[in-house]
């Protein structure tokens, strides 16, 4: 009888599995095709993360300590500039916090420009909710000031405590946001206009996702402007018609459709019993047997007594152990060359394997040479 009768008549039989290990299994006969611009970006046309020290101020009790020395120099350091001089051994902070203030400052960003500022405390501050970041300069990895962030801090948090040591918290309060308090101060110079080339990079390297970028570009444009340089990098000439106007030519080839190739990989998490397999996983002709061992031990414990009236002898517990071993049933599966992975995991779901047993099953495939995929655990 063939593997597929055979399943089908023992899947019959099986209730529905729970959902314990999530396997997902493309089977469509053909992937979706993906937008370039979700798989590549232009070289130079990217992000820059900008970073600087600040302070939180206005909290209610909840800043750092006396124990907090940065914070304690940071504030006299503050108050000088402004014309306040006063050790830092008489300024008291529960109200103040030393932060960390990060944001992105995305390409092409003008002067002016309003963005999102992430604020961590990097003291021991209670909770930052109820503060306002003073105006704290952003650098970016050159040392240069690239922005300037102010304003009040939202927390989406709180942390509630007693005299006694009772706390309830909500989510992180020590991480905040400062929503459109970022002003954008200097711009990084970036002329698409003046180029007479592009290059594009994709997110994952693959030779054959690379060939078919390229192959998409030519069709697309209906002219041989891009050539593959390597497994991550398409070479974009820009056409006589777009010169002057690169962002056209951008947003077009970000618009065209590729079918990118993926290398076939199992991924499995032990902590958790995830088992997550591409649609190309093909395994070579195997035979699987897999079988458990269960040993149960029962204990009771009896009383012994001496008889009635009996001077000799006395009371004890005795006890008395039992032992089972039940071997599990381990049909052997025949797995035949080239099958899919859908039809892997219905038999071994026919088998009655458990998420600890597949994992242990394909480690196993994998160690044979029968498992045609990259093995990655997490």
């Amino acid at each position: 009888m063939a593997l597929k009768e055979r399943l089908s008549k023992v899947l019959r039989r099986l209730q529905p599995m729970a959902a314990v290990t999530l396997i997902v299994c493309g089977l469509a006969s053909a992937l979706p095709a993906a937008r370039i611009k979700d798989i590549a970006a232009f070289q130079g046309v990217r992000a820059n993360q900008l970073v600087g020290y600040g302070l939180v101020v206005g909290l209610a009790g909840s800043g750092d300590s006396d124990d907090a020395a940065f914070t304690l120099q940071s504030m006299s350091s503050m108050l000088e500039k402004m014309g306040v001089t006063v050790s830092p051994d008489e300024i008291k902070i529960r109200n103040v916090a030393a932060v960390m203030v990060t944001a992105e400052l995305p390409p092409f960003a003008r002067s002016g420009s309003r963005l999102d500022a992430l604020v961590n405390s990097i003291g021991d501050a209670k909770g930052l909710g109820g503060g306002t970041l003073l105006m704290t300069p952003l650098k970016g990895s050159d040392g240069q000031i690239y922005a300037v962030a102010q304003g009040p801090v939202a927390t989406g948090g709180f942390l509630i405590g007693s005299g006694t040591g009772d706390k309830v918290a909500k989510n992180f309060p020590t991480v905040g946001r400062v929503v459109q308090g970022v002003s954008v101060e200097r711009e990084i110079p970036f002329d698409l206009n003046q180029k007479d080339s592009l290059m594009l990079a994709l997110n994952k390297p693959d030779f054959t996702t690379a060939t078919r970028v390229a192959q998409a570009i030519n069709a697309g444009m209906m002219d041989k402007i891009a050539r593959t340089q390597d497994s991550g990098t398409i070479h974009v000439s820009v056409p006589a018609g777009y010169a002057g106007n690169i962002a056209a030519l951008i947003a077009t080839v970000e618009g065209l459709s590729v079918i990118p190739d993926n290398v076939s990989r199992v991924v499995i998490n032990e902590r958790t019993g995830t088992v997550i397999m591409g649609e190309n996983v093909r395994i070579s002709t195997v035979a699987i047997a897999h079988g458990n061992l269960s040993v149960e031990i029962k204990q009771n414990f009896n009383v012994s007594q001496p008889m009635p009236f009996s001077n000799r002898g006395q009371t004890v517990v005795t006890p008395d152990t039992q032992t089972w071993v039940t071997e599990g049933r381990a049909p052997l599966q025949i797995m035949e060359n080239g099958v899919s992975i859908g039809q892997v995991v219905r038999a071994l779901n026919a088998l009655g394997v458990t998420p600890r047993d597949l994992i242990s099953i394909l480690q196993a495939l994998k160690a044979a040479g029968a498992l045609q995929a990259d093995l990655e655990i997490i």
